[in-house]
């Protein structure tokens, strides 16, 4: 598995160096490198802890409540509680199982939103949500039981940070490879700034869910665990 990361890694940083020296649509090509490069090791960690029915039962519900998180809000443009959902997914169910949801509910959500050059990059941001969350509750930094307020608000508020300095720009990148002929640093500048706004709306959307959803939620995913005997990896 460490060869395959190593690799990966390689490959990513070769497909950059190349875009920038070539340019053009070299841009295109090199973010379909990178992207699956960073999402391949992922998926192949998933399929080596061979899982259980049940667990892909479980994990294929909370794939399909974070798309009708987003889909309920089609309506109000940016504010997406789809994050949120991820999370505490990523909570419940530990990080390679936080990315795979986080991965095919972009996927899966594009077929309503519309797929196009930037669902590999949305499949990477929002999978990262349930990756990162999955590690803080695998380290204990994040209880999977019920969180006090002041728990609550800490997990709801490092959910909206995490939007805003992460997530959010890695979808703001991918305009750079899909917008411009050639990225230079005015232009990166005008996109990250142009895209925070949409960013924050974003991140008050995880906010506001993951305070008032991730206690019930987590309740329920946890119960189910134990009833089941799923173990979190």
């Amino acid at each position: 598995m460490a060869l395959a990361w190593i690799l990966s890694l390689s490959c990513a940083v070769a497909s950059v160096v190349i875009s920038a020296l070539v340019g053009g649509k070299a841009y295109v090509v090199a973010s379909f490198i990178v992207v699956l490069c960073t999402i391949v090791p992922f998926f192949a960690i998933f399929e080596t802890r061979r899982p259980q029915a049940r667990e892909l039962v479980m994990l294929a519900v909370m794939c399909a409540l974070a798309v009708a998180a987003r889909a309920a809000f089609i309506w109000l443009p940016g504010f997406k509680p789809m994050a949120a959902i991820i999370m505490i997914a990523g909570i419940a169910f530990g990080p390679s199982s936080g990315f795979l949801v986080g991965s095919l509910a972009a996927l899966t959500s594009n077929f309503i939103f519309g797929q196009g050059p930037w669902t590999p990059w949305q499949m990477l941001a929002f999978g990262l949500c349930g990756l990162v969350f999955g590690a803080l509750a695998q380290r204990g930094l994040i209880r999977r039981e019920k969180l006090s307020v002041w728990a609550r608000v800490g997990v709801a508020a490092s959910g909206a940070v995490f939007v805003v300095l992460v997530a959010g720009p890695i979808l703001d990148t991918s305009s750079l490879f899909f917008m411009l002929s050639r990225i230079t640093p005015e232009a990166v500048i005008a996109v990250y700034l142009a895209g925070f706004p949409m960013n924050c709306m974003q991140a008050a959307a995880t906010f506001v869910t993951l305070l008032l959803v991730a206690n019930p939620l987590l309740d329920k995913l946890t119960r189910a665990q134990r009833k089941y005997g799923m173990l979190v990896r």
